[in-house]
């Protein structure tokens, strides 16, 4: 009986057009373990099982598939919908294109799994007019060309340089953040850490959970934990940037008295922790990261452009030292005690040639080899112009444009040195990139006068090649000794362009010029007397040292200023338990107060927090728990604003996944367990949280004492009017996939298929019906 009833229900459902069931086009071989809903477009992010990435739009029409060819375990979505972030295995957090899949970045951010992400974005209600006045521009368009990209020459690989290159104008765009809100990418991992990142793509902060000092005040006493063994399992920043919620398994350390730990103490906390430094210093951050990302994706293209440069030339110079390398063969076969470079010489003069350099320029080398290199030098000349000219010098003369940028705002103290922006690195940095500008001028000149002497002597040897082919002589006209005199070093090894494309090559100046430079220092603009003792890539790599240092200082201070406000431990776990704890269902979602909702000068909001019970913790079975007013109680000691309920789940079905909704609701998916006469039925339920009774929390101490059993429960009953219910006549598995801004749920049943529900249309089944009969 009961059975006929749901099917009616679900039958009922189906036809007044709330719920609609979508089929995959073709069987699929995989269950999807992650999925999530743009927050601005119609398209909904999938994670399989084998970690394939699929972008189906509303009605299932798949745009893309991707293979990340990593073990992907989070994601989520930019608060624009443009971009897709991952989270893996081994700490990588990559960034991929809607449109088309494509990876923008991938970032090494963590060094285990990265199990949850958060991106969020400054709310317009939080922002003050004297921040608008201080808002930035980017003036860099106003004196450059649009910057350069990765070179791509011959079908050389750039190498990997964590962009993906084939994606330019969508990388290009990606990196103009000044027109962006201000927005962080918050990832937290497996041992605890939580990372902070502008823009998605810019570091600004972390924190090792394990490592926060937790001071509780409680009966007038204050007293210190601190948490071992933490597991992050979700995180959420609110979006006024104030204020950061986070769940976690651990255990809780009595610092003051550790004989105070025991069993009772490894469980499931929620921490509340303070990052009001990015409110607070929101429009300082912006600039900083604009400018430093784009610092960092002009590195990227130079570290490429040199890397190539050096790939391209001596490429061409093996083909040269191929070719050349049969003269010493010769000469020993013949008897004869001098060098290859005593020939040459000799040839030079106009002497006789040796019956083995004869052989060699006439059979070995001959007039078509001779040609192929010298074409295959002109070539690698031609494409080492090109990659300086079009992507080396404009990157970094834009680095170095924004360097400067940031030097100044290092010295408006008073705002600047708050985040971490030093002025003496900023000084050093940008002495160094006005000094790697100098190199790559110094390296156009010497590879165009190498080129030149190149052009020259291929032109003189090609002449008594054929002057030995032509006529039966052994004497060939005489040239240029600078020409012979660079050919030879070149046959000793001593190549100038591959020198200066080496890191470990110091280089010998005469005692005028030291002089000369160092009467220059006089006149102020730099202090490094050296820079001419190094090579093109040791000037690079200095600076990527300089700038390593310098950005780390925005990085350590940012993150000294992250401090935990509250801490409330939610229930006890065994140890093998808490390792699962990113499993267990749990949603976090900050709402605005109705006030602030019309005042746009303030902005408040509630933290809500939902979360499944394990059976047997706390002595409770299938029950969800609901928390309101967490970081309020932890900033307002005097009213206990601390609240919420238990809700008790029939005893048939268990909640296999939960999520918070809009409009303080929270949706539950339910599944019938398989010992029950539900089994193979399902129902997702939508309730209105202010419809429930809360009822206060205290917080009492010691930490190791639960007090969610204080809540009030309260009976989920399905076959009435409470909230609203769907039947869904299939077993259910996560994910629940909630999207606020389409007002849709997405559900996956065991037998592959995807159901979509109209969370926000009201249901009005009789007039339905009335509208069938009619």
């Amino acid at each position: 009986m009961a059975e006929e009833q749901m099917e009616e229900a679900a039958s009922s459902a189906a036809a007044s057009g709330t719920p609609f069931q979508l089929q995959f086009d073709k069987p699929i071989p995989f269950q999807i373990k992650l999925a999530e809903w743009n927050p601005e477009k119609d398209l909904l992010a999938m994670v399989t099982d084998d970690s394939k990435v699929l972008l189906h739009r509303f009605n299932w029409q798949r745009l893309w598939t991707i293979s990340p060819g990593k073990c992907i375990t989070s994601i989520c979505w930019s608060p624009d919908g443009k971009i897709v972030a991952l989270g893996t295995e081994d700490g990588f957090v990559l960034l991929h294109d809607v449109e088309n899949g494509k990876m923008l970045r991938s970032i090494k951010s963590h060094d285990v799994a990265i199990v949850c992400l958060n991106w969020a974005e400054d709310e317009p209600l939080s922002r003050t007019d004297k921040e608008d006045l201080l808002s930035y521009e980017d003036r860099t368009t106003r004196f450059f060309p649009p910057a350069p990209v990765m070179p791509r020459i011959g079908g050389l690989n750039s190498g990997d340089t964590g962009l993906a290159d084939e994606n330019e104008e969508a990388i290009q765009a990606f990196s103009s953040a000044s027109c962006q809100r201000f927005n962080i990418l918050c990832t937290g991992d497996k041992d605890g850490c939580i990372c902070f990142s502008i823009f998605g793509i810019f570091p600004v902060g972390k924190i090792n959970i394990n490592k926060v000092p937790i001071h509780v005040q409680s009966s007038g006493k204050r007293t210190s934990y601190r948490l071992q063994d933490v597991s992050i399992s979700k995180v959420s920043l609110s979006r006024n940037l104030h204020q950061l919620v986070l769940l976690c398994s651990g255990k809780l350390i009595n610092t003051d008295n550790l004989s105070l730990s025991n069993d009772l103490s490894v469980g499931i906390h929620c921490l509340h922790l303070d990052t009001s430094i990015f409110f607070s210093r929101k429009n300082e951050l912006h600039q900083v990261s604009q400018q430093a990302s784009s610092i960092q994706d002009l590195v990227e293209v130079a570290r490429a452009s040199i890397s190539m440069m050096s790939k391209q030339w001596s490429n061409a110079m093996n083909l040269f030292h191929e070719k050349f390398s049969a003269l010493p063969s010769l000469l020993t076969a013949h008897g004869m005690e001098s060098s290859s470079e005593d020939e040459f010489m000799s040839l030079l003069f106009g002497t006789h040639t040796s019956p083995a350099l004869h052989q060699f320029l006439v059979s070995s080398l001959g007039e078509a080899g001779l040609k192929r290199i010298a074409k295959t030098i002109e070539s690698a000349g031609r494409e080492l112009r090109i990659v300086v000219s079009e992507h080396l010098q404009p990157a970094v003369e834009i680095i170095s444009f924004r360097l400067a940028e940031l030097r100044g705002l290092a010295r408006w103290r008073s705002r600047f040195q708050n985040i971490g922006l030093d002025e003496k690195l900023m000084d050093g940095v940008t002495e160094r990139v006005g000094m790697l500008v100098v190199q790559v001028e110094r390296f156009s000149r010497v590879a165009a006068t190498v080129l030149y002497l190149f052009q020259n002597f291929f032109s003189w040897v090609l002449k008594c090649v054929k002057i030995l082919l032509s006529e039966p002589t052994d004497q060939v006209p005489s040239t240029n000794s600078e020409l012979v005199v660079i050919f030879l070093k070149f046959l000793l090894g001593k190549d100038p362009i591959k020198q200066l494309l080496e890191t470990d090559q110091i280089f010998e100046w005469d005692i005028d010029t030291a002089k000369h430079v160092e009467h220059l220092v006089v006149f102020g603009g730099f202090t490094d007397t050296k820079f001419l003792e190094r090579s093109l890539a040791k000037q690079f790599s200095e600076l990527e040292e300089s700038l390593k240092e310098a950005f780390l200082m925005p990085f350590t201070t940012v993150s000294s200023k992250i401090h935990c406000q509250g801490l409330l431990p939610l229930y006890p776990v065994t140890s093998s338990d808490a390792l699962s704890s990113t499993s267990t269902p749990a949603s976090i979602a900050f709402y605005k107060d109705k006030d602030s909702q019309h005042n746009a000068s303030s902005y408040s909001s509630t933290d809500y927090i939902c979360f499944k019970i394990p059976d047997g913790s706390l002595n409770l079975r299938n029950f969800v728990a609901v928390i309101k007013d967490f970081c309020n109680s932890c900033s307002t000691s005097n009213t206990p604003s601390l609240s919420g309920f238990l809700l008790h789940i029939p005893v048939e079905y268990e909640c296999v996944d939960l999520s918070l909704y809009k409009d303080n609701q929270v949706v539950l998916l339910l599944s019938g367990k398989s010992s029950s006469e539900s089994a193979g039925r399902s129902w997702m339920v939508m309730l209105q949280t202010e419809n429930l009774s809360f009822s206060q929390l205290s917080r009492t101490f010691p930490a190791n004492y639960y007090n969610l059993q204080e809540l009030e429960a309260l009976e989920l009953q399905l076959d009435t009017d409470y909230g609203k219910v769907r039947s869904i006549p299939h077993p259910l598995s996560t994910p629940l996939a909630v999207s606020a801004s389409r007002g849709v749920a997405c559900v996956f049943s065991s037998r592959r298929h995807a159901l979509v529900y109209i969370l926000d249309e009201d249901e009005d089944e009789d007039e339905d019906e009335d509208s069938e009969m009619e």
